[in-house]
């Protein structure tokens, strides 16, 4: 897949560990965790709220 394996993997996450820092990595991954799941519950789950002007059958009064 895109040409990339086992050695690109391992250099690109020390190069991630190098700029966060061993900390930060694991508030990382658990904010990207959250976004992925919430993404997938907005794609599955139908609207909740429906803004989709309905028609009025009769013509509005005139005043």
């Amino acid at each position: 897949m895109f040409g990339i394996g086992i050695p690109e993997l391992l250099i690109i996450l020390v190069i991630i560990l190098v700029i966060f820092g061993a900390n930060k990595l694991p508030e990382i991954g658990a904010g990207m965790g959250k976004a992925i799941k919430n993404f997938k519950k907005a794609t599955t789950e139908p609207e909740e709220i429906d803004v989709t002007p309905k028609k009025d059958d009769e013509p509005a009064e005139k005043k």
